[in-house]
């Protein structure tokens, strides 16, 4: 999956189905890149993925978690409302996940400094 870098940001880009073993490897990859560019923000966009199932939402709330103890904030971009709805009803919250509508309004979010929650409970 490629990780682009854009000034201090990365940008991640998940298009269709992703294995658990995928799932993982993307953690790790994230991670150490925040670690050795030492960007301060993470935008994951999932508008190309049609189902987020409980790993998968593992996942992206432990790379936020992972990212915030290496001093970057992650916002989950492009959700589609059918995944949006799977995820409230497995009961999944994504803490420490902010979110927006599009790439585009992520990546404002992390270049104004937001800190608001981006309506996750």
């Amino acid at each position: 999956m490629p990780v682009l870098r854009l000034g201090d940001i990365l940008l991640v880009t998940l298009q269709g189905e992703l294995h658990d073993g995928m799932a993982e490897q993307l953690q790790q990859d994230i991670t150490e890149r925040i670690a050795h560019t030492r960007v301060t923000g993470v935008v994951i966009d999932i508008s190309g993925v049609d189902i987020v199932d409980s790993f998968l939402g593992r996942v992206l709330a432990e790379i936020a978690a992972g990212a915030a103890l290496l001093a970057a904030r992650t916002v989950l971009a492009g959700m589609r409302p059918a995944v949006a709805i799977t995820l409230v009803e497995l009961g999944l919250t994504l803490p420490g996940l902010r979110t927006a509508l599009d790439v585009e309004r992520a990546m404002e979010m992390l270049t104004a400094g937001e800190h608001q929650d981006g309506g996750n409970p």
